[in-house]
């Protein structure tokens, strides 16, 4: 067990472990959880980092210039345990570099750095994915907070909604039962920007969009607080629970997982961007409390 890392604002504490560089706690000034109760019923992670793969590479296989590595689902950071090198009070940086037994699933050298910084009522993640090799470096990379659903704040969990700032008219994606992307899609089931959270939505697991139009999307019900979540650097989004969990994951990807059936390269797979040779690529979310 590795101990948690606390910063803080006058509007909000959140807590952050090392092993996995993973948000663990949010919550408000009165001290209300935001985030999922971790209830090992249904699932005990809070807000994974998802790198280098997003979701499920079919046969956990991916292959680099034709050779085969193991991977699995959403890749190896959720397991890895980065250093802290720097923090402050409202403030923390991460870091996680390629090692060994990363290069014996993904054969390149990287490093990436999480950083967590409270600005009053917003928590801000950014991560920075550099590549000190003089190849370009090929990476999928998504956050996956789960938060309370319902919301602490007093309203029945079927009055939870997540609201879209874009229209979204798109078919979803469906997912195959070895957790890869089916060729098959589900009519959105968006009703104009509004997304009514009911378990029956998740009974054939995530929602999933390919290309999403919204940066951000407010959940929470309309009566209360409300949480605005800001994702302006990613293409893809994922809503996923348990029927009956108390949870709810808003998980903006750079990424997705592979189609049913894929044996091509992974640099070539949909959703993988590539880091220039000496460059770095950042991505953001915020977590806004609002009212």
């Amino acid at each position: 067990m590795t101990d948690l890392v606390t910063i803080r604002s006058i509007a909000l504490t959140a807590q952050i472990n090392p092993l996995g560089a993973e948000l663990t706690h949010l919550r408000d000034a009165g001290g209300r959880e935001l985030m999922t109760d971790a209830d090992p019923a249904f699932w005990t992670g809070h807000a994974p980092i998802l790198f280098p793969v997003i979701g499920m590479p079919f046969e956990e296989t991916i292959r680099v210039d034709g050779t085969a590595y193991p991977m699995k689902k959403h890749g190896f950071a959720r397991r890895s345990l980065f250093e802290v090198i720097e923090a402050a009070e409202d403030c923390v940086t991460f870091a996680l570099t390629d090692s060994a037994e990363t290069r014996a699933a993904y054969p390149f050298a990287f490093r990436l750095e999480l950083t967590y910084r409270i600005e009053g009522a917003t928590l801000r993640i950014e991560a920075r994915i550099a590549n000190p090799a003089d190849a370009p470096l090929p990476a999928s990379f998504g956050f996956h907070p789960a938060f309370a659903w319902p919301l602490p704040y007093g309203e029945d969990r079927a009055a939870h909604r997540i609201l879209f700032d874009a229209d979204e008219p798109d078919a979803l994606r469906t997912i195959a039962a070895d957790g890869t992307i089916a060729e098959a899609r589900r009519p959105s089931p968006l009703a104009g920007r509004e997304l009514a959270l009911r378990d029956d939505l998740f009974t054939e697991d995530a929602l999933v969009w390919d290309h999403i139009r919204s940066q951000a999307v407010t959940y929470g019900a309309a009566n209360g607080p409300q949480l605005r979540i800001a994702f302006p650097d990613t293409p893809m989004l994922g809503v996923w629970t348990k029927p009956g969990a108390a949870y709810v994951c808003v998980e903006p990807w750079h990424g997705i997982a592979d189609p049913e059936g894929y044996t091509g390269e992974y640099r070539d797979k949909p959703g993988v961007f590539e880091v220039p040779a000496g460059g770095d690529k950042r991505i953001e979310m915020s977590m806004t409390l609002k009212g």
